[in-house]
């Protein structure tokens, strides 16, 4: 009888040591994000409105958006050169839509209605996007979602009626809701947060997911998996449909925290910007966008008055910034996030040669 009950519990305590040490490996995989979570709760504790808003709230908005292409390219094997644009089309939406200098053009709708809309129509952007590009590969993908991107570039530029043309829409207040001003730089700051961190974790248990894995299923061997009965045209656009949501959010605030948007906002340059950040940072993990953002705002930012302090003609900071770019993807081509996991792992094999 005690052999019986001791065989029934020791499966128990075995069980619960192996969920004990699968957390602790959990935790300490994910130690640097963990920090790195606290560390951004107590930010504004910190820091002034500058880094608030110039620094942390476009590291995360732009990061955000990388983060779509980042699903994409690294989950899909689909490099999408429209995410912009899908930011680009929430982020007027919003402003057609709502509130802006132009009680003309606006439909001056409360912000609770124009949101939800604004996603919408940009979602089937984007899914219009995926469907278009969704059955080609590699530089033919690329070609035809920049083709998009170029033409709503042109469309905003040259469209009075509805997107005011290259002056685009001021004056674009954030919600005011439960007592709280959120455009105020605290308020922002923390929405922003909360929706680049949701989308982090979002990314990261979708990719997880059944569907997560059959996309990645489908960006290693499409063939084989249309063989075994899955659809990989709709992997595909729903991939692209998913990616979208995130974007549109990612526009949306961008507007928000501008209280602007042109189609300076989405030409092509930035749709490049936002590829090279996605690049630098690492496509093989969700957090590589938010590190490629970081590093292109802190360059953008500081990279003139570095130039100016050592005498050099300041108007070359786009050389700086292109050369910072260009170093770190020679040294590592999965970007920071490589080269980090490339040290840690240098450094555990050190520790493991010196143990012995």
């Amino acid at each position: 009888m005690a052999l019986a009950e001791t065989t029934r519990e020791t499966p128990l305590g075995v069980g619960e040591a192996q969920r004990g040490g699968e957390f602790g490996r959990w935790v300490s995989r994910h130690a640097l994000i963990l920090l790195l979570g606290v560390f951004m709760m107590i930010f504004p504790a910190i820091a002034n409105d500058f880094f608030l808003r110039q620094i942390a709230g476009w590291t995360m908005i732009l990061g955000m958006i990388a983060l779509s292409l980042m699903f994409l390219g690294g989950y899909g094997g689909m490099v999408s050169l429209a995410q912009m644009t899908v930011a680009g089309v929430a982020g007027y939406m919003i402003a057609v839509l709502g509130v802006s200098s132009l009680p003309k053009v606006s439909f001056f709708w409360p912000w609770w209605v124009a949101a939800p809309l604004a996603i919408v129509i940009a979602v089937a952007f984007g899914t219009l996007a995926g469907a278009l590009s969704a059955r080609t590969e590699g530089i033919y993908t690329i070609m035809i979602t920049l083709a998009l991107a170029t033409s709503f570039f042109y469309l905003a530029l040259q469209n009075w009626p509805i997107f005011n043309g290259f002056n685009g829409f001021t004056t674009i207040p954030a919600p005011h809701f439960f007592g709280v001003k959120w455009g105020d730089p605290v308020p922002l700051y923390y929405m922003i947060l909360f929706f680049a961190a949701l989308s982090y974790v979002v990314v990261l248990y979708v990719s997880r997911s059944p569907f997560g894995l059959a996309l990645q299923g489908v960006r290693d061997n499409p063939r084989r998996m249309e063989a075994i009965g899955y659809n990989v045209t709709a992997h595909r656009i729903a991939a692209y449909a998913f990616a979208a949501v995130i974007a549109a959010i990612g526009g949306i605030l961008l507007v928000w925290q501008n209280n602007q948007i042109s189609p300076f906002s989405v030409d092509v340059a930035v749709v490049i910007n936002l590829l090279v950040i996605a690049v630098v940072g690492g496509l093989g993990h969700p957090i590589g966008p938010f590190i490629g953002a970081f590093i292109y705002v802190m360059l953008r930012t500081f990279a003139l008055d570095a130039l100016v302090a050592v005498g050099l003609d300041g108007r070359r900071f786009q050389t700086l910034i292109g050369l910072g770019f260009l170093v770190i993807v020679l040294f590592s081509p999965d970007g920071v996030v490589g080269l980090w996991r490339r040290w840690v792992t240098r450094v555990g094999a050190t520790n493991g040669r010196s143990g012995r």
